[in-house]
């Protein structure tokens, strides 16, 4: 299920749990020049910026990221450390 196949309900049950600041565990599914995209729960996928870096993740790494910004269809992540 990609992110653009979940309803509004299903994003928002997500957001109502894990507000903006929540420490969630998420994997790196893709890694791009400018970031790496992690799925924080299934279907629901978020942008690591590359700037907030400080080595690159690797594809399937499991990471503490911290909600930085909403958006549905978009989230956007930041390194919980």
């Amino acid at each position: 299920m990609s992110a653009h196949e979940l309803s509004a309900a299903e994003w928002q049950a997500f957001q109502d749990e894990h507000g903006v600041g929540a420490v969630v565990e998420a994997t790196v599914v893709t890694v791009v020049p400018f970031g790496a995209f992690v799925e924080v729960a299934p279907g629901i996928h978020g942008l690591l910026h590359a700037d907030s870096w400080n080595r690159t993740p690797q594809v399937g790494e499991s990471l503490l990221v911290r909600i930085a910004e909403w958006g549905p269809p978009r989230l956007s992540v930041t390194p919980a450390g």
